[in-house]
C-alpha cells in the first residue's frame, strides 16, 4: 500500500518535472523572462496534478481480485438517516417509501429517521402532509419511520447527524447516511450490513452511488462519467487508499458508536469562510475515524446506490463553490494530532482540486506576461499574417524547439485522454459496454463526453478560480440549497451567471492578439469557449435529444427501487391533485 502511494507521488513529480522542463527548452529559443519561469513552475505544478489523477484511474483498470466477507445472519439494529433542508417533501419521502417498502420483508431491523432542517412554514407543513402519505404507505408493509424537524440549525447536515446520534443513536448499531436525493436496493443495503458485521474493525463503508435520472445534455454527459469512468477510477481509489479510505457524506454505512466516540466535530476559531463550521464534514469525519484505529472503506462493488445530480452548469458551480470552501478549511486541519499520514495526503488532494484551477488559470496568464518581453518567433505565420505567401494553421516551430513542443503538448493531452481511453479498452475487453449500447454507442458516447469536457473545462476552471478569490478575499458562500428537477436555463439566465466569463475572456483576447499576436492561437481552445460561455451554459442545460449517447446501466435496464420510486411518487403527484381539485370545488 505504502510503495503504491510511493510510485503514484514519484510518477506525479517525474511527470511534472519533465513538462516543466521541456517547456522551459521550448521557450529557450530566445531569452527567458522571470515570466517564463513562473509559467514553468505552473505547469509543472498542474502536470504533476494530471498524473496523478491519470494514475489513479490506470491504478483501477484491473478488477479486484476477491470479494469482502459477510456475515451470514444479521444481528444488527440499523437507522437509516434521510437528512434534508426544504427539499421537495413530496419526492423525498416517496424515496423512502420505497426503500422501506423494498426492506418490509427484510431478515433484519432496519428503520428510517428522517432529520429535517427545513426553515420555511410552507415547507414544514408539505413535509407533514408527505409525512401522513407516508405513514400510510408504512401502515401496509410494516417498519418504523420516525421524523424531527429542527429549529436551530445549528452545524448544518453534519450537526443534524451529529445531534440525532448524541440523542437516540444508542437505540441501533448501525447508521445508514442518505442525502435528501438518496435510493438504495434492499439488496444492497443488506449487504452492507453483512460485511459490516464481519468486519468488526470496519466503521465506514462507502458505496459509489451511480447519477441517474439526468435529462439535460451536461447532466447525461456527467451521468454517463460516473457510471462508465466512475468503477474504474474508484477501484484504483480503493487500492490506493486501504484502510484509510474516502467518505462522501452519503450512500455510506456507519458503526454508531465509533462514529459518536471519535467524530466530533470543532467549530474552527475565526469567521467564515475559513473558520465556523466545517462545511466538507465528511474528510474530517474519515480522519478522524482513522486516526482512531477504525477502517473506513470504499467498495466498488457495491451497485444499487443512486443519488441525483446538478443538470446545469450554474447548479454545478454553485455546489461546488460550498465544496472549495470546505476544502479550503482543511488546510488548517492538516497540523492536527494524531493524524495519519494519509488522512493528510488527502486533504491536500482535496485542497489542490481547487488550487490547480487557479495555477492554470496564472500558468496562462504569465505566459502571455511572458511575451511581453521575449521576441517569440511567429508560429502560426499563415493565422496572423495571411498575407504572407503560406496560408495555414499548422504551427512552423524552429527545427531544434519542434519535438520538444510536439512532446509537451502530447504529453498532457495524453495524461487527460489515456486514462479515459484504457477505461474505453477494458470496458469493451470486460463487456461492460453492452450496458452503454454495445461497443461502437459506448465509444460515441466517450467521444462526446471527451469533446463536451474540453469546451467546458475553461467555463468550469473561471467558475472554481472565482470562487477561490472570493474565499481567499473572506467571502463566505454558506450552503447554499440544492437545485434539484429540470433547472433549463434561458440564455438571458446563463448570461447573468456567466458574464464575467465572457468579460474575461474578452479582455484575454484583446491583450493576446494586440500584444501577443504569436501565442493567440494556442490560446484559443481556452478562449472561445470563454467567450460563448452563456451559449455553452444554455445549450447544455436543455434536454438531449440523442438518447443513445451518454446511455446507461439504469437506462436499459430500470432498477427496481427506482421503478418504485416512480409509481410511488406518481400515485401521490394523483392524490394530492384529487385533493386539490376537491378542496378548489
Amino acid at each position: 500500500m505504502i510503495g503504491m502511494r510511493a510510485l503514484g507521488f514519484v510518477l506525479a513529480l517525474l511527470a511534472g518535472a519533465m513538462a516543466a522542463i521541456m517547456f522551459i527548452q521550448y521557450a529557450a529559443i530566445t531569452r527567458l523572462s522571470e515570466w517564463f519561469w513562473l509559467a514553468a513552475v505552473l505547469l509543472g505544478i498542474s502536470t504533476a496534478w494530471l498524473a496523478w489523477g491519470a494514475f489513479l484511474g490506470i491504478l483501477g483498470l484491473a478488477p479486484m481480485r476477491r470479494r469482502p466477507p459477510e456475515s451470514d445472519a444479521i444481528t444488527a439494529r440499523t437507522v437509516v438517516l434521510v437528512p434534508i433542508c426544504n427539499e421537495d417533501a413530496l419526492n423525498t419521502f416517496s424515496r423512502v417509501a420505497a426503500m422501506q417498502r423494498q426492506l418490509s420483508d427484510a431478515p433484519a431491523q432496519i428503520d428510517f429517521a428522517i432529520l429535517s432542517d427545513t426553515t420555511s412554514p410552507k415547507g414544514a407543513r408539505a413535509e407533514a402532509a408527505a409525512l401522513a402519505r407516508l405513514e400510510d404507505e408504512v401502515s401496509t408493509t410494516g417498519g418504523k419511520v420516525y421524523y424531527r424537524r429542527r429549529t436551530q440549525n445549528t452545524g448544518r447536515k453534519a450537526g443534524n447527524i451529529a445531534e440525532f446520534i448524541a440523542r437516540s443513536g444508542a437505540a441501533w448499531d448501525f447508521a445508514l447516511v442518505l442525502d435528501a436525493d438518496s435510493l438504495m436496493e434492499a439488496a444492497t443495503i443488506l449487504t452492507m450490513i453483512r460485511r459490516m458485521e464481519a468486519a468488526p474493525d470496519l466503521t465506514l463503508l462507502q458505496t459509489l452511488p451511480r447519477v441517474v435520472r439526468a435529462r439535460s445534455v451536461f447532466g447525461r454527459a456527467m451521468q454517463f462519467a460516473a457510471a462508465f469512468h466512475g468503477p474504474v477510477f474508484t477501484r484504483g481509489l480503493a487500492r490506493l487508499q486501504g484502510r484509510t479510505g474516502p467518505y462522501w457524506g452519503h450512500n455510506a454505512l456507519v458503526r454508531i458508536r465509533a462514529f459518536a466516540e471519535s467524530c466530533g466535530l470543532p467549530d474552527l476559531p475565526g469567521r467564515a469562510p475559513s473558520g465556523g463550521h466545517i462545511l466538507s464534514h465528511d474528510y474530517v469525519e474519515a480522519a478522524l475515524l482513522a486516526r482512531a484505529g477504525w477502517t473506513v472503506r470504499v467498495d466498488p462493488d457495491l451497485g444499487g446506490s443512486f443519488e441525483e445530480g446538478p443538470e446545469h452548469v450554474v447548479a454545478h458551480a454553485r455546489r461546488d463553490r460550498r465544496w472549495c470552501q470546505g476544502n479550503l478549511q482543511h488546510a488548517r486541519l492538516l497540523r492536527t494530532d494524531g493524524l495519519r499520514l494519509w488522512s493528510r495526503a488527502i486533504f491536500v488532494q482535496g485542497i489542490m482540486s481547487y488550487l490547480s484551477s487557479g495555477f492554470w488559470a496564472t500558468f496562462l496568464i504569465a505566459a502571455m506576461l511572458a511575451g511581453l518581453w521575449q521576441a517569440a518567433p511567429d508560429y502560426f505565420p499563415g493565422v496572423v499574417a495571411i498575407y504572407h505567401e503560406r496560408i495555414g494553421f499548422l504551427p512552423v516551430l524552429p527545427i531544434d524547439a519542434s519535438g520538444r513542443a510536439i512532446g509537451l503538448f502530447l504529453g498532457i493531452v495524453g495524461l487527460l485522454l489515456l486514462p479515459k481511453l484504457l477505461v474505453m479498452l477494458e470496458a469493451a475487453v470486460t463487456r461492460r459496454t453492452r450496458a452503454h449500447g454495445g461497443n461502437g454507442a459506448a465509444l460515441m458516447s466517450v467521444l462526446a463526453e471527451l469533446i463536451l469536457s474540453a469546451m467546458l473545462a475553461p467555463v468550469l476552471m473561471a467558475y472554481q478560480v472565482r470562487s477561490l478569490l472570493q474565499v481567499l478575499a473572506g467571502q463566505d458562500g454558506g450552503w447554499p440549497s440544492n437545485a434539484r428537477g429540470d433547472g433549463q436555463l434561458t440564455l438571458p439566465e446563463a448570461w447573468a451567471a456567466s458574464k464575467f466569463i465572457t468579460f474575461a475572456g474578452t479582455i484575454a483576447l484583446g491583450f493576446a492578439h494586440t500584444m501577443v499576436p504569436q501565442q493567440l492561437p494556442w490560446l484559443l481552445p481556452v478562449l472561445l469557449p470563454m467567450l460563448f460561455a452563456p451559449l455553452l451554459i444554455a445549450w447544455t442545460s436543455h434536454p438531449a435529444r440523442l438518447k443513445t449517447i451518454h446511455m446507461t446501466p439504469e437506462e436499459v435496464d430500470l432498477p427496481p427501487v427506482l421503478a418504485l420510486h416512480d409509481a410511488i411518487f406518481s400515485r401521490w403527484q394523483e392524490d394530492a391533485a384529487s385533493g386539490r381539485a376537491v378542496a378548489a370545488a
